[in-house]
């Protein structure tokens, strides 16, 4: 049996800026939970660059509730507001797009197993997964100011 995870303020959106783990440029993540034996992670995705972040395939399902900001899928016909939910189904595959005139988006994603960043014609370009977030949010945290071990929330 996995242990509780508790974390006061996790949806702190405007707390300490080295909570923010750099991903690529304009977007960043804030891990909560990562859980290495069961292959999910829980974390924030922070964009402050609009246009197309990313086309990517979801090999387990995903679950987003939008915090801040708006954002929505090339392939779908919705748009992701404050306070929705969208639920992703493994298997598919979609481009994620920031608009415009979106300062900042914030959305909490629940993401089981991983996925491939695929080109348009669905060629692997990239690989993420709890592993891969783990690795990343350790080496930024080892220089941060926090210490590698901030990341208190790894689940084995």
């Amino acid at each position: 049996m996995i242990p509780d995870v508790f974390i006061p303020g996790a949806l702190d959106l405007d707390g300490d800026e080295r909570e923010w783990v750099p991903q690529a440029e304009g977007v960043w993540f804030k891990p909560l939970v990562l859980c290495v034996s069961q292959g999910y992670y829980v974390n924030l995705l922070r964009v402050r660059n609009s246009g197309v972040l990313s086309r990517h395939r979801h090999a387990g399902p995903v679950h987003a509730i939008t915090l801040r900001g708006r954002w929505r899928y090339l392939e779908h016909d919705w748009e992701a507001v404050p306070l929705s939910y969208a639920f992703e189904p493994a298997g598919e595959t979609h481009t994620l797009v920031v608009p415009d005139d979106v300062e900042e988006m914030i959305t909490l994603f629940h993401v089981t197993g991983g996925y491939v960043y695929v080109d348009p014609q669905g060629n692997a370009m990239g690989y993420e997964d709890v592993f891969t977030k783990l690795a990343t949010a350790r080496a930024y945290h080892a220089t941060s100011g926090l210490g590698e071990d901030h990341i208190m929330k790894v689940v084995r």
